[in-house]
């Protein structure tokens, strides 16, 4: 049995923020446990991950696949689905066709949205990582040709002057024909099973609790948050949290061993 304490990490996203809200001020039952909770970047957690610094942690599936003998992936809490995958997007004079020569931004190497770039594209782009709510400024400045948004810019890049080039979360869909895998919480190797599984059923808890106090974690959202706008984070609340986040099931096992498969392609 591992010490009563949880070091576990997850993203300021209003998708995490909304599942862990009831965890993190324990208005449910912990099961003794206590959370020590750290809340970062999922690039950065990718790269905490890689000392595994933390007993659970959010990771982007492609930092799991790099991680596969140091977690192990939870079925709750995931952001996968469909009509939820990275966009590339650019100012309107872009032509597509330059993608594969283009200097390209990415929220991060680790990240699913930069290899689902490198699956489109069949190939190494060049790409410049930083955070993913810097992108579309940078973007949109002239500093780079493109960029891959996740999370909140799907909704507001036109803001920014910046058209939609290439969605791939549908690239990904119309290919596979599973919904996208983009991000999980995994549990660090040295956590026992039955840990694992209560701290699963915690999580799960979690979720259950927001969906049914509707309402109650804006603040803690909006505490976090990178775009404040109400509309917004209620459209990436309801986009990327679903079915799958309260388990991933037999689907969307599938979808991330698919991705696997391929990023072992793509890797070697």
């Amino acid at each position: 049995m591992i010490n009563s304490k949880i070091t576990l990490g997850y993203s300021s996203c209003p998708n995490d923020t909304y599942i862990f809200y009831a965890l993190a001020n324990q208005l449910i039952d912990t099961r003794g446990f206590d959370y020590d909770i750290t809340i970062a970047d999922v690039e950065e957690l990718n790269f905490r991950a890689m000392n595994a610094e933390l007993m659970v942690s959010k990771l982007s599936f492609a930092a799991l696949f790099h991680l596969k003998d140091k977690y192990r992936l939870l079925n709750v809490g995931a952001a996968l689905g469909n009509g939820c995958g990275p966009l590339i997007v650019a100012k309107k004079d872009f032509d597509k066709d330059r993608l594969p020569n283009a200097r390209i931004a990415i929220p991060g190497r680790l990240t699913t949205a930069a290899l689902l770039l490198s699956l489109f594209l069949n190939s190494r782009a060049d790409t410049f990582p930083m955070r993913f709510d810097m992108i579309m400024p940078a973007v949109s400045s002239g500093e780079y040709d493109a960029g891959v948004i996740i999370h909140e810019g799907r909704f507001t890049y036109q803001k920014y002057g910046l058209v939609l080039v290439c969605d791939l979360g549908k690239w990904w869909e119309n290919t596979t024909g599973l919904p996208i895998p983009l991000g999980g919480i995994a549990v660090r190797g040295d956590v026992p099973g039955k840990t694992a599984d209560y701290i699963e059923k915690t999580i799960r808890e979690s979720l259950v609790y927001a969906r049914t106090h509707p309402g109650e974690a804006d603040d803690y959202i909006k505490m976090h948050a990178r775009e404040l706008s109400d509309d917004v984070i209620a459209r990436h609340i309801d986009l990327y949290v679903n079915d799958y986040s309260l388990d991933l099931g037999e689907t969307g096992a599938r979808a991330v061993s698919l991705l696997f498969e391929m990023a072992e392609e793509i890797n070697r």
